[in-house]
């Protein structure tokens, strides 16, 4: 902010009349932001392909990366299954492979007017989502909820807010319901 001289004012040659002070002219100068990585969680739903309609217009206005994340939870047997038919690790393995190749395809499709780049990581959707966001120097996270209340938001969670109370950068959340400006 930068302030310029104060504005005298004379006194006044009616005794009666009170004299008024000037408050000091201000110009603000315009934030500029640098964006360089935005960070989008992908869980291959429709709030998910609307965020993705937001990513990239800000990534063309900033010159900036394009980051997909999906987050694998890997699926737990328990020991009452006994005997399971297929080998867990094996379809585990084919599990990721299949997620590799969606999210190569998805970043293929953004990667022509932006660079792109995609990552599958394995643990907790919320966590993996804020470290990467740590260790990648991400400047923004853009993150689609999908509104669930009630018993729906008891049960499964919300991945959005837990990204939004943790993350290292500011997070654009973009609700299913509300009205697009991109």
């Amino acid at each position: 902010m930068k302030t310029n001289s104060v504005e005298e004012v004379a006194p006044s040659a009616d005794k009666n009349k009170p004299t008024v002070a000037a408050a000091p002219k201000v110009t603000v100068a315009p934030l500029r932001f640098r964006i360089k990585r935005i960070l989008i969680p992908i869980d291959f739903s429709e709030p998910c392909k609307k965020a993705l309609r937001y990513a990239r217009p800000f990534a063309e206005q900033f010159d900036a990366r394009l980051t997909l994340i999906h987050v694998h939870e890997p699926i737990v047997y328990p020991s009452d299954f006994g005997y399971v038919p297929l080998d867990p690790q094996e379809f585990e393995q084919q599990r990721v492979d299949d997620l590799e190749r969606k999210l190569r395809a998805l970043a293929d499709e953004l990667g022509a007017t932006v660079p792109v780049e995609a990552t599958v990581r394995h643990g907790r959707a919320w966590k993996e989502v804020v470290d990467a966001a740590a260790t990648m120097d991400t400047d923004l996270i853009i993150v689609a909820t999908h509104g669930y209340t009630g018993f729906q938001h008891a049960l499964l969670g919300s991945v959005a807010e837990k990204i939004v109370r943790h993350a290292p950068c500011p997070v654009l959340v973009v609700r299913s319901e509300e009205h697009d400006f991109v």
